[in-house]
């Protein structure tokens, strides 16, 4: 795993809670506002419900057991029953309920995330890493969740505690009191920076262990070459060096963990000191009973607690502010192709497609396509040769309006297919793609994904005609064989015949096929290309190739170098001018002939893509 990637997945900032932020977030409770006045109740009352309880205490102690009055300590303790009952509802009341907002948060937020994210360009997906979009649906989503549901418990409880503890404490002794409520922003600093620290510490721990988690995987994935170059010993030596500096980090963090709480205890003691020693002197003088002392110190011990929780929060807001800020950037993040205002459905492709003098590029001083022009009859097949970034593949993305020409015009059916819906140009299209995709799931559920409302009895023809019926009958399974993740568990050519099958279900008008034969064996090849040619049939098609067996029948191949049409014709009549096509076939067929002798690398080769 790369730094790069480990410092995506570990990506923090400490931005500043502006306003426009804060009502964002706060929105989010606003579909809530029964649940959420609710917790907000049952919590206040809870925290309320803690100083009473300490309030009664002082009573029980002063009136019964000094005064060894029975009855008034049973009154009492009737009293203190009936409210840790009514407290128990409270405390299941508010748990209950920020469990079920904050999921119900979290559900809408990933919701929205992952709806903008298939809405946006594939230009979004080029510039931003997998993990850090993962993040931005998983971990940011869950913190800012946890911000407005356990965060907002606890600071409620917290100020809930320290305002009824310091109403209690006023009523009892208003000079003790406010010498106990000095004591609250001294514990407040020492919170929050041991918090900052501790924090820093922790994510410079998680950032080694992501460190370690990636050499494993790299170190268990490439074991056998590992072995095959004895690189053992020097992985020891990597890897025991970035264990040495994550057992530093959390010992750090650990230790600093250990100081936290004795420092709040010696800043609590002199308070605890103020209140023996005032309440011994005014004890002696009748102004000061026993039970006030007990309620007093009851009263600070509910206020150091809170000033933690109060300090944890102002911590987690900081990475919880940061993750909203990230979530509502993407969210704001507009897709760069998007339908037009007034555009309609494409009622069918099946016409003329022309690429009227279409320039593009990814970065404005390195052109890819320069005033490409091109005309494509119905049902005619198109083969795409040429050398790697000429810009054959450029070519179909903007065809299938992956993206859009930066200047100049693609006609569909005589009209500019911007004026068309994306979903009914995308729903139209078949692509197979060199790296065939197939989701977790069963091969009937991988094929059926061209078209989800296929039956059985559709996917299995589409499955024949695409030539992968024979190999998946071979299975225990069948259609109902598990692929594995990405299809792991079969075969580049099976997935390839697999993806072939998923578009001949599609019942694309336009099929597009981005060199899906290159990594497959000769036979392998012959099943693609006798499925390509029943799904070419009748159909305008586009194919991008290395192996000159799939282009041989194509209608026109095009040889595209540095953005343009360098030269174009039938296999025959390009093979007749003897020009660039001509010295790419016969160095092609020198080199299979050669290696079919098994003299291959003795023969230098130019692909056709």
């Amino acid at each position: 795993m790369s730094d790069e990637l480990i410092e995506l997945e570990e990506e923090e900032y400490t931005s500043p809670l502006t306003a426009p932020t804060l009502r964002r977030i706060v929105a989010l409770l606003r579909p809530h506002r029964l649940r959420l006045a609710g917790f907000l109740l049952a919590i206040g009352t809870t925290a309320l419900l803690d100083a009473v309880f300490t309030y009664l205490n002082r009573a029980m102690i002063d009136q019964g057991i000094s005064q060894k009055d029975f009855p008034i300590l049973l009154r009492y303790a009737a009293y203190y029953g009936g409210l840790q009952i009514v407290q128990a509802a409270m405390v299941f009341g508010f748990i209950y309920t920020v469990g079920i907002l904050g999921e119900r948060i979290q559900y809408e937020l990933r919701k929205a995330v992952f709806n903008h994210l298939q809405e946006l360009s594939l230009s979004y997906y080029s510039q931003n890493p997998v993990g850090r979009l993962m993040a931005r649906v998983t971990s940011d989503s869950g913190r800012v969740a946890d911000l407005m549901t356990w965060g907002l418990l606890d600071v409620t409880w917290a100020l809930v505690s320290i305002a009824a503890s310091l109403v209690f404490m006023l009523s009892i002794n208003w000079r003790l009191a406010l010498t106990v409520f000095a004591t609250i922003p001294i514990l407040l600093i020492i919170a929050v920076n041991f918090r900052k620290r501790i924090l820093a510490e922790f994510r410079r721990a998680r950032r080694l262990n992501s460190k370690i988690t990636g050499e494993y995987n790299q170190t268990i994935q490439g074991v056998r070459v590992v072995k095959a170059l004895g690189r053992e010993e020097e992985n020891l030596i990597e890897f025991a060096h970035l264990t040495d500096e994550m057992y530093h980090a959390s010992y750090r963090a650990a230790w600093l963990s250990a100081l936290f709480l004795p420092a709040v205890q010696i800043v609590s003691a002199f308070a605890l000191g103020a209140i023996v020693w005032y309440g011994g002197l005014q004890s002696q003088i009748g102004n000061f009973s026993v039970g006030d002392i007990h309620a007093f110190v009851s009263y600070l011990t509910f206020m150091i607690w809170p000033v933690q929780d109060l300090a944890r929060v102002y911590a987690e807001m900081q990475h919880a502010v940061a993750s909203a800020e990230r979530i509502f950037t993407l969210l704001d993040t507009p897709a760069e192709v998007r339908d037009r205002p007034g555009a309609i459905p494409a009622q069918t492709l099946l016409g003329e497609i022309e690429f009227d003098h279409v320039s593009f590029w990814y970065e404005e001083d390195q052109p890819i396509l320069q005033d490409f022009t091109l005309k494509v009859q119905p049902g005619e097949t198109i083969a795409l040769v040429g050398p790697t970034g000429g810009g054959k593949t450029t070519l179909v993305n903007l065809l299938c309006r992956f993206y859009e020409p930066k200047r100049g015009v693609i006609r569909l059916n005589g009209r500019d297919y911007t004026e068309y819906t994306l979903e009914s140009l995308h729903s139209r299209l078949g692509v197979v793609l060199q790296t065939p995709h197939l989701f977790s799931g069963t091969i009937r559920e991988n094929i059926r994904y061209g078209r989800l409302d296929a039956s059985d009895a559709e996917v299995e023809e589409a499955a024949r005609i695409a030539g992968a019926h024979d190999f998946i009958m071979t299975f225990e399974k069948g259609y109902d064989q598990e692929v594995g993740e990405g299809g792991n568990l079969l075969s580049v050519g099976q997935k390839q015949l697999i993806s072939l099958a998923r578009a001949v279900l599609a019942r694309p008008e336009i099929f597009i096929m981005d060199e899906a034969t290159s990594s497959v064996d000769t036979l392998t090849e012959a099943l693609i290309q006798r499925g390509m040619e029943a799904l070419m049939r009748g159909r305008t098609s586009f194919v991008i190739a290395h192996r000159l067996s799939t282009i041989k029948r194509a209608d026109r191949i095009l040889v595209i170098e540095n953005g343009r049409i360098v030269e174009q014709g039938s296999h025959a009549d390009l093979l007749r001018r003897r020009g660039q096509y001509y010295r790419l076939y016969t160095q092609q067929f020198k080199f299979e002939k050669a290696r079919a002798y098994g003299v291959a690398p003795a023969i230098e080769t130019v692909p056709l893509s």
